[in-house]
This record gives C-alpha cells, sequence and structure tokens, in this order.
C-alpha cells in the first residue's frame, strides 16, 4: 500500500482525476488492472456508448455517456483514496470477508456500470443497470485473474448493490456505495450540459450545470475531504443545494465531507454568493 500523501498530481488536478501511477492511501494493485481492463473491453465501451442515446439525443438531457462515466469513476477514486487518507474505514468489502483491496475494484465497476440501464430507458434506469450490469459482471469477473467463485459472487452483489443505491430512494448500505452516489452527483461541470444546451435544452438541470465552471476534491481542515464547488451565478445552487445534497443524504458521507459552493461572479447583482453543505 502506498503511503497516504498530498500527491502533486491530486493538486495539480484538483482532485479530479485518478492517475494509477501516483501513490495511493489504499493498495492499488488489483483496481489498476480492473481499470486497464474496463477501459480496453469492447462491450463495456459499447455500452456506455449506446446508454447516451436515451437521455441526450432523445431526452435533451445531460451527459450519461462514456465522458460522464470517466468523470464519475475517477471522481469516486480521488474521493475514495481522500476518505481513505482522512482514516475513514470501509464496510463494504469487509462485511463481505474480502479485503481491503478489493474496495476500490467495486467503487471502479459499480461507477463504470451504474448508468447502463439507460439504454432500456431513461425513466428508472438504475432497475434496468441491475441484470445489465449483473450479465456483464458474470463474464468480466472470471476473467480477472484473482478471484475465486465465491470472491466473484460478493464482489458483484457489491457493486449491484452500489449500483442500485446510485439514485434511488434505496439507503446504501455501505460507504462503497455511498462514494459512487455522492460522485455521480460531482459530475455537474457546464460540459455535461453543452449539447442539450445547444439544442435548445432549457431545464433546470441543463441551465443550473451551464453555471458550474469547477469541481475540485482536496483533504479539509477538520473533515477528511473538502468538495469545492465554482459557480458563475445563482442556477448554480440547483446542482448544489438540490442534487448533490440529495445524494449525500443517507449516503453514510456526511459527516466526512464538508462541501462549500461559491459564485465567482464579481458584480453587485449576485443572488447567491456562498452556500455551505
Amino acid at each position: 500500500m502506498s503511503e497516504p500523501t498530498d500527491t502533486p498530481e491530486t493538486s495539480e488536478n484538483g482532485g479530479r482525476i485518478y492517475d494509477p501511477g501516483a501513490e495511493h492511501g489504499f493498495p492499488d494493485e488489483r483496481l489498476n488492472e480492473v481499470l486497464a481492463y474496463v477501459t480496453e473491453d469492447a462491450e463495456i465501451q459499447a455500452y456506455l456508448s449506446a446508454q447516451n442515446v436515451n437521455p441526450v439525443a432523445r431526452k435533451q438531457y445531460n451527459d450519461h455517456g462514456q465522458k460522464h462515466i470517466e468523470i464519475v469513476r475517477n471522481r469516486a477514486l480521488c474521493l475514495y483514496d481522500l476518505l481513505k487518507q482522512g482514516g475513514v474505514t470501509f464496510n463494504g468489502a469487509r462485511e463481505q470477508g474480502l479485503e481491503e483491496r478489493d474496495e476500490p475494484v467495486i467503487i471502479a465497476l459499480a461507477a463504470t456500470l451504474h448508468d447502463i440501464g439507460h439504454v432500456v430507458h431513461r425513466h428508472d434506469h438504475p432497475y434496468y443497470s441491475i441484470p445489465l450490469a449483473a450479465d456483464l459482471l458474470d463474464r468480466v469477473l472470471p476473467e480477472l485473474s484473482f478471484y475465486d467463485i465465491a470472491e466473484q459472487v460478493q464482489i458483484k452483489s457489491e457493486v449491484l448493490h452500489a449500483i442500485l443505491c446510485h439514485d434511488t430512494a434505496e439507503v446504501p448500505l455501505t460507504l462503497e456505495a455511498g462514494v459512487v452516489r455522492v460522485a455521480d452527483a460531482l459530475d455537474m461541470e457546464r460540459g455535461r450540459s453543452r449539447f442539450p444546451y445547444e439544442q435548445g435544452g432549457r431545464g433546470i438541470n441543463t441551465v443550473s450545470s451551464q453555471a458550474i465552471e469547477a469541481v475540485n476534491l482536496r483533504s479539509g481542515d477538520g473533515t477528511p475531504v473538502l468538495i469545492e464547488i465554482e459557480m458563475t451565478n445563482a442556477a448554480g445552487v440547483y446542482q448544489v443545494d438540490n442534487l448533490l445534497k440529495a445524494k449525500l443524504q443517507d449516503s453514510g458521507l456526511g459527516e466526512h465531507l464538508r462541501i462549500v459552493a461559491v459564485n465567482s461572479r464579481q458584480d453587485a447583482d449576485r443572488i447567491v454568493e456562498r452556500i455551505e453543505l
């Protein structure tokens, strides 16, 4: 296990990109092998492309394709790393009898597959994601070199739990699932809503995302993680106070995170200057 440190990579990318070659506060060998696998797997990548058609092309909703998955997975792993560096103990893998090095594997797989139900429909997509992800995991997990049959079932169970809880009323029962749930809401920057906005979409999700300039994660003062959000107008409050706050609720991570959103617009007409969760 790498020594937990604030690496140069973390400071340079704002805690937005997981770097397999950096030092981490957890054993990362299995995770890095899994990441190499899923980013090259043709079927997984085909799903990540196909799952964007219903939400974006047909519903004029924000991105839910390959870029969204990349962002959510990166932020989930950065969030997990900071929590581990802050001394937070995770329970999902441990309660299955798995090892610490399996925690980030669960998070990475769940973050990768959480939205594939969109190929069926945007509405209730987490429930459609479950059988599709289960079929993929039944193929993928045996192809990894380090899990026997019992461990494959245990990993699959935890991944499916995290997928289900990312955007439903079901309460996450593990911190691994909580990380995926919160990380999903951290993809809120304006690039995510570019296509629907250019196509004339003016729904609250699109307009509020257009107001978010940057999301950064770093070690907090008094909490393991500080999430800093920069917005350019008050519309961004919806992303923070509605979407992110809803995902944070019941995630199990509330006491470990501090979230601060600041309106960077410098004029006298600022309705909201700063909010904190």
